[in-house]
C-alpha cells in the first residue's frame, strides 16, 4: 500500500526523534542562552517507549515507508538504543534503518549500533578548526571526539558515512576545502547543507546562506567534479563525483534549490507528533491515541488522512511568505533534520 498526498508525493521516509535534548547547543538548533538548566525538556515519560516505537513503524511500514532514520536531539543520549535498533531491524519492509548523530558518543557505541543491525550513519560536522568547532557547538565538542568515531564506525564495519556540514558565511565558510581534503579518497562523502530557518531561535537571515553553487565552484576550481544524481527521486542531495575517481561529495539546497516536489519524508517527535514538514507549525499527537487504546487502524486511518491532506512546501515558497510568516515553527531539536 502506499498514499499520496495533495501535490502526488508518496510517503516513503519516516524520520523519528528518540528525545529531545542534546549534548551540545549550536546556536542555529539549540542555542545556550534558552536551553539551560531552566528550559524544561519533556519529562522521560512523555518519550515514546520502545514498544511504542516499533508497533508505529510497523504501522508506516503498512502504509508504504521504507527509510528509517532515528535522529533526536543526540539518538545517542537515548539510553538502550541498541535494544530498539534491533527491534527495528526485523521488520519486513524496512530498505534502509540509518541514524544522525553528533559523533561525540560514536566511538563508545558503534560497535553495539552495528551488531543490532543499523544499516547506516550520517554525522554532524561543521568544521575541522578545533577552536572554532568549540564555538559553534556552544563549548561542548571536540572534534577530536567526532573522527574517533567516524574512525571506530568504519572499523566496526560503517564503510560509507555521510558528513553533514551546514555552512554559514562568515562563520565556518573558510573551513570548507578543509573538510573536502579530510575526507576526499575516503569512502565517506561530505554533504554541504545551505544554511535554513530551521525553528525560530537562529535569528536567520539570507545574507547567511551561501548557495551551493557557490560552495560547488570553489571545490571544483581545485578538485574537478561531475554530477551523479539528483533529488527527483526524494533525496535530499545533489550528489557529485571527483573525476579522478577519489570520492563523492553532495550539496543540500534547501533554500535556492528547494526540492519540496519531490519530498516523501514525515517526521515524529520524541513524544509522539507527527509532522509532514521540517518547517510545520504544529503536529498531529500520535503518542495520545496509542496510550489511550487506539487500534492500529485508526492509526492508521489518521496518518493516511494527515498525509492526503498535506501540502506543505514551505522552501519553495519562503520568499513569498516569510515576511508573514509569524506561526513559530516546530524546533529542529525536537523532530531532527
Amino acid at each position: 500500500m502506499e498514499i499520496k498526498d495533495t501535490l502526488n508525493r508518496t510517503l516513503r521516509d519516516l524520520r523519528i526523534s528518540l528525545i529531545d535534548r542534546c549534548n551540545f547547543r549550536c546556536a542555529y538548533c539549540m542555542p545556550s542562552e534558552k536551553y539551560n538548566h531552566t528550559y524544561q525538556f519533556l519529562d522521560k515519560k512523555q518519550w515514546l517507549e520502545f514498544n511504542e516505537i516499533t508497533r508505529l513503524v510497523r504501522i508506516f511500514v503498512s502504509l508504504g515507508v521504507t527509510h528509517i532514520r532515528l535522529t533526536g536531539g543526540e539518538p545517542l543520549l537515548r539510553p538502550a538504543i541498541d535494544e530498539l535498533i534491533g527491534q527495528l531491524s526485523v521488520i519486513s519492509g524496512i530498505e534502509d534503518l540509518a541514524l544522525t548523530t553528533n559523533g561525540s558518543m560514536l566511538a563508545q557505541l558503534a560497535a553495539s549500533l552495528k551488531a543490532a543491525g543499523l544499516s547506516r550513519l550520517t554525522v554532524s560536522l561543521d568544521t575541522l578548526d578545533e577552536v572554532l568547532f568549540h564555538q559553534m557547538s556552544g563549548e561542548k565538542g571536540s572534534v577530536h571526539d567526532v573522527l574517533e568515531g567516524i574512525r571506530v564506525a568504519e572499523k566496526v564495519g560503517f564503510k560509507s558515512i555521510k558528513i553533514n556540514t551546514v555552512v554559514q558565511r562568515g562563520v565556518n565558510d573558510h573551513t570548507i576545502l578543509d573538510l573536502v581534503r579530510r575526507f576526499r579518497g575516503t569512502p565517506h562523502s561530505v554533504r554541504f547543507i545551505e544554511y535554513m530557518d530551521v525553528g525560530n531561535q537562529n535569528h536567520w537571515d539570507a545574507s547567511q546562506v551561501i548557495p551551493s553553487e557557490e560552495i560547488f565552484s570553489l571545490i571544483n576550481a581545485e578538485f574537478p567534479l561531475e554530477r551523479i544524481q539528483g533529488t527527483e527521486g526524494g533525496d535530499t542531495a545533489e550528489i557529485y563525483s571527483f573525476k579522478d575517481g577519489a570520492g563523492q561529495i553532495g550539496f543540500i539546497s534547501s533554500v535556492t534549490k528547494a526540492f519540496c516536489g519531490t519530498c516523501n519524508r514525515l517526521r515524529l517527535s520524541a513524544d509522539g507528533k507527527m509532522y509532514t514538514c521540517l518547517f510545520a507549525t504544529q503536529g498531529t499527537d500520535l503518542g495520545v491515541l496509542l496510550r489511550n487504546g487506539a487500534t492500529d487502524e485508526a492509526i492508521s486511518n489518521l496518518i493516511s488522512t494527515t498525509w492526503s491532506k498535506r501540502i506543505d512546501r514551505y522552501s519553495e515558497i519562503r520568499s513569498k511568505i516569510r515576511p508573514s510568516y509569524t506561526s513559530p515553527k516546530v524546533e529542529m531539536f525536537q523532530i531532527g533534520g
